[in-house]
């Protein structure tokens, strides 16, 4: 006979690991008829659109379209600034020699751009793209929390910290802000070059709400009406909300953003003039809700009356290890000797992080990475003006934590909050950043869950066998519920006998052990 088990249904989230491609796009680009002949590049950039990742037999195939940017001096009498705009389709397959968990989802994209010239007509696109991506799950797991029956069973229970899944969902953000060119700066004519970078970004939970707090970079280099040449860069705040249904204060959650769609768009003030900046992008969205429960579930269970036998499963599940966002300062000063009388202003600035090594110690994470640094900056030169610096600087951080497995699960989001550098004379420039690390460390946690028991009759002959009375002494490791157990008694009969105001044995110490139905009871 079988008894009846209390079961609770978890709903468990798992990610599988994070693969980081890196493959190259190359191709020639035709320069439209539209546009004026190339003389010499200046600066050049490209994001990855429309990714889309499909798991084909062994592979990932990975495909989107590299939208590109290309700021040059035009081959004219006036050496005047021009620009273009294209888009290549891409195809990679990645190769995977492991068993991926159901869906496939984007963690981050970067690109590495070069752009080099053919001649006047033609160039040469080649982006070192880099992919970051996983795979996760939505299981169900059946833990046993207690039992039901007629009988007297006694019963011991675990209680294990157990991370389970609330809601995974996708959603878009509408950013839509405005600009106020300040009254030092020219009006706005032609756009040559654009750049809309995501800095900041802070998330919390409300009722049935994901609130957003950030901040974009937007950098414009234009001409205004009369030909002149300015450019505006400034950090444009934003905030606002996607609905979540279900979500509360307290959740742990874990966000992967890409920002998409950037668009710039000249207006007119109240005087008319185009002195406004409408801003648009999208915010493309990845997240999870969880919560951490303390469950009690069934570990063993024992009858005087009947011999129960349980039958065991390995449940797999994980905990809470850490969740924060840490940031990790940068100060550094550079000497660029090659460039040193041409710098007369810089512009703006980006930089890349890369990641190159994750360690992990008895306090923490340990990260090193380079950090790509790239600035546009102005030249005591009328036919060229304009020019860029790239360069590196490397960084060591330690993501502090108290607890750490070597085999958790590491979720780690880097991202560039702030960026500054600033000329220091005699060709030196000091470089000041912000990097912050959004982490959610997840440990790996396994029991034996209790899938059913079966009641069978006592063996009488075995129990007679055993003595009614038995003076024992407690090794390391004895517990008295296996005691009591064992023997066929109680706890609570162990300690009444023994006068004990405490379960908690010593080694060395000496029971005295009834059989709960031995006639000198």
């Amino acid at each position: 006979m079988c008894v009846n088990c209390e079961k609770k249904m978890l709903n468990i989230y798992r990610q599988g690991k994070t693969f980081t491609d890196q493959f190259y796009v190359d191709e020639d680009y035709n320069v439209p008829d539209t546009k004026a002949d190339i003389r010499e590049v200046i600066e050049s950039d490209a994001v990855m659109e429309e990714i889309d990742l499909k798991l084909v037999e062994n592979y990932i195939r990975i495909t989107g379209r590299l939208a590109f940017q290309v700021l040059y001096v035009a081959d004219n009498s006036d050496n005047t600034l021009s620009s273009l705009e294209g888009k290549i389709p891409f195809e990679e397959m990645y190769y995977v020699d492991e068993t991926l968990e159901e869906t496939l989802f984007l963690k981050a994209a970067q690109t590495e751009l070069t752009v080099n010239l053919i001649h006047s007509r033609k160039i040469n696109v080649k982006a070192m793209a880099e992919v970051t991506m996983s795979s996760d799950s939505q299981v169900s797991e059946e833990v046993t929390t207690g039992i039901e029956s007629g009988e007297q069973i006694y019963t011991k229970y675990q209680e294990k910290q157990i991370l389970t899944l609330h809601t995974v969902k996708k959603d878009t953000y509408r950013i839509k802000e405005q600009l106020t060119i300040s009254g030092t700066k020219e009006s706005i004519g032609n756009i040559l070059w654009k750049e809309v970078l995501s800095r900041r970004l802070d998330t919390r939970l409300e009722a049935d709400t994901l609130k957003l707090q950030g901040e974009l970079l937007v950098f414009c280099l234009y001409e205004s009406v009369d030909g002149k040449t300015d450019w505006i860069c400034e950090n444009v705040p934003y905030e606002g909300q996607v609905e979540c249904f279900g979500a509360e204060e307290g959740m742990y959650h874990q966000i992967y953003p890409i920002l998409t769609d950037a668009l710039l768009e000249p207006a007119m003030d109240e005087d008319g003039e185009m002195r406004l900046l409408g801003i648009e992008a999208t915010l493309s969205m990845r997240f999870f809700l969880c919560t951490e429960e303390k469950i009690q579930i069934l570990d063993d269970l024992y009858s005087l009356k009947t011999c129960c036998v349980p039958a065991y499963t390995q449940c797999k599940v994980e905990n809470v290890l850490m969740q924060n966002h840490s940031k990790c300062k940068i100060a550094e000063r550079l000497s660029l000797p090659e460039i040193k009388d041409d710098i007369l202003q810089i512009c703006y600035s980006d930089a890349r992080i890369q990641v190159e090594q994750m360690t992990v110690q008895d306090t923490g994470i340990q990260i090193e990475g380079v950090l790509h640094i790239r600035f546009m900056y102005v030249r005591p030169d009328d036919q060229i003006p304009f020019a860029l610096w790239q360069g590196m600087i490397p960084f060591s951080w330690l993501l502090e934590s108290n607890e750490v497995q070597e085999d958790m699960t590491l979720d780690m989001m880097p991202s560039l909050e702030q960026l500054g550098i600033s000329l220091l004379g005699n060709g030196e420039i000091e470089v000041k950043a912000v990097l912050a690390f959004r982490s959610f460390l997840r440990g790996k946690v396994t029991f034996r869950n209790i899938d059913s028991v079966e009641e069978k009759e006592i063996d009488y002959k075995v129990l007679e066998q055993r003595p009614g009375i038995i003076g024992y002494i407690v090794k390391e490791g004895d517990e008295l519920w296996n005691l009591a157990k064992y023997y066929g008694t109680t706890k609570e009969g162990i300690m009444d006998i023994n006068h004990m105001e405490s379960e908690q044995l010593k080694c060395g110490d000496k029971l005295l052990i009834f059989k709960e139905n031995a006639s000198i009871l």
